[in-house]
């Protein structure tokens, strides 16, 4: 502890990200990267942005990559907020709606930054379990709440809640703000966007990181009622006003705009998640039902980190978590059929 830290630093416990290796040989299945590039059309967009004009600043407002969400999802421009990828955006949204006197509600196994927002922003809050099948039990946050935030598909576990159960989760906390933290919705679910003209209190986040390859270029998003897009505008502007960059404004548009690419990615991830799936069951593993580009996996006869070590050893590297109800399972990314192969192979024979 330095003696120049604010009191409350000492007592943060920060968010620890997949590791990035400096080695190039690995195969990298850790941290949930799609396999596939961007749409050539965001490259070519991106490139045609590097020019003089980088030396003055972006549009604030980002108006021509909200009219592009807004067209996809055919929702007003009013109701789109951007920020620098999705954990700025929840960041604000904690600031925005959750500092309340009441505890903020999450799965007890979730996206591991939700509790280090509270540390940071002074949310109480409390983790709500899991059912055994490792699935969100609706009735279960159905009591009071300063809000109520998960993803869907949830991660690490990659299990999807069905649309109507997210909409009993809204209908029944009316007076506080539901975020549904959609990352993943693109693999295999139905994106909750459907329903915030009907639920005043619904917020929906989302990423370009996976499912449209973009990840090196951090760009989030969220939809909801104009009256929650406008708290979430008053906090960036008073934290900062232009979090996307000219690059990124017009790459992240031409991504949601070229539907073509952007599908027949997302095809060829299930697919190959779908043939990953029944190859390690065919190998002993419980794999839980996953509508993610990663899989949740576990053996019942080898240690989760040691499989992990084994692997690693072979020049493949998988997540391993050491949170006590989840230490036997190992977070798998799906990446292109080469790769998943060499990860089948470096696991080699588990039947002793």
């Amino acid at each position: 502890m330095s003696k120049f830290w604010s009191p409350f630093v000492n007592d943060l416990v920060p968010y620890v990200p997949g590791e990035q290796p400096k080695l190039t040989k690995l195969v990298k299945l850790n941290t949930n990267e799609n396999p596939y590039g961007p749409s050539p059309k965001a490259i070519d967009a991106m490139r045609a942005a590097v020019s003089d004009e980088l030396r003055l600043y972006p549009d604030p407002n980002s108006d021509v990559l909200k009219q592009a969400v807004a067209r996809y999802y055919g929702v007003d421009a009013n109701r789109v907020f951007l920020g620098n990828g999705s954990d700025e955006v929840l960041a604000h949204a904690y600031n925005a709606f959750f500092r309340q006197e009441k505890p903020l509600l999450f799965p007890d196994i979730s996206y591991s930054f939700y509790p280090v927002y509270c540390g940071l922003y002074g949310v109480d809050y409390e983790a709500v379990p899991l059912d055994e099948q490792f699935q969100i039990r609706v009735e279960d946050y159905a009591r009071p709440n300063g809000g109520i935030i998960f993803p869907n598909p949830n991660a690490p576990t990659g299990c999807l809640l069905a649309l109507d159960a997210v909409e009993q989760i809204l209908k029944n906390s009316p007076d506080s703000v539901v975020i549904v933290d959609e990352a993943y919705i693109d693999f295999g679910g139905e994106t909750a966007i459907s329903l915030v003209e009907r639920y005043p209190n619904l917020l929906v986040t989302q990423t370009l990181s996976k499912s449209r390859s973009l990840a090196g270029l951090r760009v989030g998003l969220a939809v909801g009622h104009p009256d929650l897009i406008e708290a979430l505008e008053r906090v960036k502007n008073s934290f900062n006003s232009y979090p996307l960059d000219r690059m990124a404004i017009v790459g992240a548009a031409a991504a949601f705009d070229d539907r073509e690419y952007f599908e027949r990615t997302c095809q060829r991830v299930i697919a190959s998640r779908e043939a990953l799936v029944e190859q390690l069951e065919g190998k002993g593993f419980e794999v839980l039902p996953s509508a993610a580009n990663f899989i949740f996996a576990r053996h019942p006869q080898h240690d989760a980190a040691g499989l992990a070590a084994k692997v690693r050893e072979q020049g493949v590297i998988v997540r391993h978590f050491k949170q006590t109800r989840i230490a036997q399972f190992l977070r798998i990314t799906i990446g292109t059929p080469e790769q998943n192969q060499a990860l089948v192979e470096a696991l080699g024979d588990l039947s002793s």
